[in-house]
């Protein structure tokens, strides 16, 4: 039972159609799996960025803060799938919040594999042949991409035309959402700095 849940993300990997079905209809997607995705993306980003050779990385290790990492992945994340169920519940959609965060999360496979295996490539490869680095992280990215646009699909029940304009407007709520998020910030940071500036006048009177 262990190893078919375990095989069950790579399934999804080859047969994208039958293995979103069965995530959805079969009840065969566990979140805690898609969870371990993303924590697996995230551990492969930090190591890319920092152990991969010096022919593709140009980053400074001392720089490199790992706990950033979040930000660029774990928060989009969660962002893009709160703001495609927000959407869809909209638009008739059929999926359930932990139904997109499932899909979300197998679909990153691609990447966690490309990262890891970059991460090994580009230790061992020449600058001539850094094309091939860059030629897997492409075909990953667009990977994912593919298995995004099937298990939207597949767990909401859209056409394919539904299915790409669903995909750019979560894309557009997710920026309404961060530009909402810096706005609501911005006026706390103003209104916790007025109330400082009357505390320390009312301090210096009295």
């Amino acid at each position: 039972m262990l190893s078919e849940i375990a095989k069950f993300p790579f399934y999804v990997l080859l047969h994208p159609f039958q293995g979103f079905w069965d995530l959805k209809y079969e009840n065969k997607g566990k979140l805690r799996i898609s969870l371990s995705i993303l924590l697996l993306l995230t551990i492969a980003t930090i190591i890319l960025r920092q152990y991969s050779g010096f022919v593709v990385n140009f980053n400074y290790p001392y720089d490199l803060n790992s706990i950033s990492e979040l930000q660029y992945i774990v928060l989009p994340f969660f962002l893009w799938c709160v703001s495609n169920w927000s959407l869809t519940t909209l638009m008739d959609g059929e999926g359930k919040f932990k139904e997109i965060v499932m899909a979300t999360g197998y679909a990153l496979l691609p990447l966690v594999l490309m990262r890891f295996g970059n991460t090994f490539l580009s230790n061992i490869i020449t600058l001539r042949e850094s094309s091939f680095y860059y030629l897997i992280e492409s075909i990953a990215t667009l990977w994912f991409i593919w298995l995004l646009f099937i298990g939207t699909m597949t767990v909401h029940q859209y056409s394919v035309m539904k299915t790409i304009v669903t995909m750019l407007l979560t894309l557009v709520v997710m920026g309404i959402i961060i530009f909402l998020g810096l706005l609501f910030f911005s006026l706390l940071q103003e209104m916790l700095g007025f109330v400082f500036a009357i505390y320390t006048e009312i301090s210096l009177r009295l």
